[in-house]
């Protein structure tokens, strides 16, 4: 090595017990000896162990356990409770631990990926930002807590930077900037992701103090310094407004299970917990009366919190995207193609798409019967080929209830079009599907109608109709038809 330069070596050794105090100083003289003269005192190191002339054995071995240290093994959960362990760096992020798990089961990686924070003792639950440090969030975990990290998608998680008009409504949102006065709604991620600028949200919430068993309600505001409550009414006067919550060293987390666990009035609970406390007395717990009114408090909290960094978040993946490709799937990337003539053309007429679907699907279908029975096909026959194609979907979900369903399309974000197919509970020969709309879901019934002895599909009393349930879901990704949306985002269950 040139003269001033800094080198680091790998310090290797197979032993683990100390060194005996006649053995120290050779020992070190031996470590030293293998060092470069250049090998001094300055520089960063990871894997890599920094050797300084002045060290004794015991430093020595103190540095190999330093090293050691570096990886650590954690185990993530799948929506399925199976697990999987893996040895990390210290310095790894959530977006890593998502871009490991999507290649180690072969996953589409469309940026939904997401890792979340489970406290089971506490009963809650949020989004780790891609950014965090998750070793950095395992250690605020107390030592007899039964908290997890869980792997899976949520399509919510960046949406609000596409769609903000659906997660803030227009009563809850104030904006003001010092230098342009009042801006316009359409402009409301700007004013978070702008210091100089001063957003606001208020709107009533159920609020519970330590100690008490009943839920009070009251007005609360949300600025950049904090959360705060108004003891009179609707007044924002400073006078009147009381110091609730601060997010610089808080989490907002939601509340799996408000009723039950925590007696709250609705079902759309939240809470705030400081990040190094692990006790349910520190929780400031509160309640709003819907969904929507929920989502905008927490995605104003989260931009509050990290502002900038999340934009960055939501960028970072696409960007990479344009530099190196990978597998992807969008909303756009299906559509409707003849490859009959001699050249393949894209058909563009809804009715003209779905007479080519349903009679490629009658001509799959025959050749499926043909393969089953040798030429000879029976509705029962037919039925049982078409009840194998959807059971292999990942979207179809057989023996799931109604309230599953709710949680397990809640999970993967509330936006337009997530959706799910599952048995009916109240009729065994129909099925049902479960479609998010207008961070609402709604249920629909999939009849089976037969004409001339064959089997379909329908969602509208039989005017569309479809050979299988595979056929179905890919029209209405396709075309909105009955539905309020059309079929965007489907929910599955990964195992690990």
């Amino acid at each position: 090595a040139g003269r001033g330069s800094v080198t680091s070596f790998p310090l290797l050794l197979s032993v683990k017990r100390a060194p005996s105090r006649q053995r120290s100083s050779a020992l070190a003289r031996r470590a030293r000896a293998s060092a470069p003269a250049s090998a001094v005192s300055r520089g960063k190191c990871l894997g890599f162990c920094q050797v300084t002339p002045a060290m004794s054995a015991w430093e020595l071995f103190s540095l190999s356990d330093q090293w050691v240290s570096v990886r650590q093994v954690i185990r993530v959960y799948s929506e399925d409770n199976s697990s999987r362990a893996v040895e990390v760096p210290s310095d790894i992020t959530a977006r890593d631990i998502c871009q490991l798990f999507v290649l180690k089961n072969h996953c589409i990686d469309d940026h939904s990926w997401t890792l979340f924070e489970h406290l089971t003792h506490l009963g809650i639950e949020r989004t780790i930002e891609d950014h965090e440090s998750v070793l950095e969030v395992q250690s605020n975990w107390g030592m007899d807590s039964d908290s997890r990290l869980y792997f899976r998608k949520n399509y919510a998680k960046y949406e609000f930077f596409k769609k903000p008009l659906d997660f803030f409504p227009e009563n809850m949102v104030s904006i003001s900037s010092e230098a342009n006065g009042l801006m316009n709604h359409s402009q409301l991620i700007q004013t978070f992701l702008n210091s100089s600028t001063c957003p606001e949200i208020h709107g009533f919430l159920h609020s519970k103090e330590q100690g008490r068993k009943s839920w009070k309600k009251f007005y609360f505001v949300l600025r950049r310094s904090g959360l705060y409550f108004s003891n009179k009414g609707t007044s924002k006067e400073p006078r009147h407004l009381q110091f609730a919550a601060e997010f610089c060293d808080s989490d907002v987390y939601t509340l799996l299970s408000a009723r039950k666990t925590h007696g709250a009035p609705t079902d759309y609970g939240f809470c705030v917990k400081p990040s190094k406390s692990s006790s349910a007395r520190d929780l400031k717990l509160l309640c709003a009366d819907d969904e929507q009114t929920r989502t905008c408090w927490i995605t104003a909290m989260r931009l509050f919190k990290f502002g900038m960094q999340l934009y960055q978040n939501f960028i970072q993946p696409h960007q990479k995207q344009k530099s190196s490709p990978m597998r992807s799937i969008s909303e756009n990337s299906l559509v409707a193609m003849d490859f009959s003539g001699q050249r393949s053309r894209v058909i563009e007429n809804p009715s003209e798409a779905l007479s080519v679907a349903v009679e490629e699907g009658l001509s799959w279908r025959r050749k499926s019967c043909h393969r089953l029975s040798h030429g000879n096909c029976s509705p029962s026959q037919s039925s049982l080929s078409n009840i194998a194609i959807h059971m292999a979907q990942p979207w179809f979900h057989s023996k799931l209830s109604r309230d599953e369903a709710h949680k397990l399309i809640t999970q993967h974000g509330l936006i337009d079009g997530v959706f799910l197919l599952r048995d009916s509970q109240s009729n065994p020969k129909t099925f049902v599907l479960s479609l998010c709309h207008t961070q609402r879901i709604r249920h629909f019934q999939i009849l089976p109608v037969e004409d001339d002895g064959e089997l379909f599909y329908s969602l509208d009393d039989g005017n569309t109709r479809f050979s299988d349930l595979l056929q179905l879901v890919e029209f209405y990704q396709l075309n909105r038809g009955v539905l309020p949306c059309k079929l965007k985002h489907h929910c599955a269950r990964t195992t690990l």
